[in-house]
């Protein structure tokens, strides 16, 4: 993997939005029926992130800075301690990843200062600290923008989605790192091996994988390993699906080439007119957007959460990673209301969480697509 990455193994970025989007969009498909919705467990509040333990367990990490521990629909609040933990707006407590080894997770969440990467061991119902796996992701105080996503891709590195804190220099700027994807060694935080820019002097440019993203919500990995995807929003329009190559520019460029010194949210997604060689969408939602969140694969379909829309989409792909047709399952479509993650457990199924902010709901989705 390191080699390929080195000589530019693509992987894909998927970000769904619009039922009938324009753009470069793919035709409506008819809704897939016999979808089956338990609601595993209730009570929580902006459920952000879902990660599976051994023996059936899961950890769900909600934006005010809890965390539950969910096992056979029991829930149970995790004793964690957030160091300066800011919940405002966008930010608070988001993704989780579970550690190979089953008893660590890393999260990622707000600071008065940054955004942050610790990483806990956990002792039952208590989490314990081992340490601050990456410190000084740009953060603002109304936590626009805030990401912040963390997946283990199959090569072993954290993939960590970011949003550039609507500060318009961050997305081109590859010693932030604001609107990137990275690529991290999840043992030290340092930039992985195999690094486009791991030559560099700068330390956070070593851990770019991606740039000129505006606000990446996460990345998932394609069964087979070969490809990824990963869910970002646009601005008013065009929440995007973009294939990424490592070293590779997506084109948002808010500040104009520095020309500008506010956040001109006016420029398109991907500006080919100012970075010809940017990376255009393979897909890309045009008028209006949903939201998208987070995107798993289940039973061979990419499955894409939508906050506005309410709503789960299901994209077909070709062997390239294309998207062919995207489709709405009855069942979820603005039935539980703003959808945020979605995680594919070991057995198979699919976890979502809402994200309405009170009695949230911690979804599981059976059946074929």
């Amino acid at each position: 993997m390191r080699a390929l990455v080195a000589a530019g193994l693509v992987l894909v970025v998927a970000a769904c939005s619009a039922p009938e989007p324009g753009g470069n969009a793919p035709s409506k498909a008819p809704a897939p029926e016999g979808l089956v919705v338990e609601e595993v467990a209730g009570g929580l509040q902006h459920g952000w992130d879902i990660g599976f333990l051994p023996g059936g367990s899961l950890l769900v990490t909600e934006r005010p800075g809890g965390i539950k521990l969910v096992t056979n629909g029991q829930v149970a609040p995790v004793d964690i301690a957030l160091d300066d933990l800011q919940a405002r707006g966008e930010g608070g407590l988001m993704g989780l990843v579970v550690h190979p080894d089953g008893r660590r997770f890393t999260v990622c969440h707000n600071t008065s200062k940054d955004v942050r990467l610790v990483t806990f061991r956990l002792d039952g119902t208590k989490a314990v600290k081992t340490k601050d796996l990456l410190t000084g992701m740009p953060s603002n105080s109304s936590g626009r923008h805030s990401g912040c996503r963390p997946t283990l891709g199959p090569d072993g590195a954290m993939y960590v989605a970011t949003g550039d804190i609507a500060q318009a220099r961050n997305p081109q700027d590859r010693t932030s790192l604001g609107g990137k994807v990275l690529r991290i060694d999840p043992e030290t935080g340092e930039g992985a091996a195999g690094n486009p820019f791991i030559g560099s002097a700068d330390a956070n440019e070593r851990r770019v994988f991606t740039y000129g993203h505006r606000n990446v919500q996460g990345v998932v990995f394609r069964p087979d390993g070969g490809q990824a995807f990963s869910s970002e929003h646009g601005p008013s329009v065009d929440d995007e699906v973009n294939l990424l190559k490592a070293g590779a520019n997506y084109g948002w460029d808010p500040s104009e080439g520095g020309t500008r010194g506010g956040y001109d949210e006016s420029v398109p997604m991907t500006d080919l007119q100012r970075f010809p060689d940017a990376v255009p969408a393979v897909w890309s939602s045009g008028s209006p957007t949903e939201a998208i969140c987070q995107a798993a694969f289940w039973n061979g379909k990419l499955a894409i959460t939508a906050l506005k829309g309410s709503k789960l989409l299901l994209f077909t792909l070709d062997q390239d990673g294309k998207v062919q047709n995207v489709s709405i399952p009855e069942e979820l479509n603005d039935k539980y209301g703003r959808l945020r993650a979605a995680r594919t457990a070991p057995d198979g199924s699919l976890y979502l969480t809402t994200s309405n902010g009170s009695n949230d709901k911690l979804l599981r989705l059976t059946g074929t697509v």
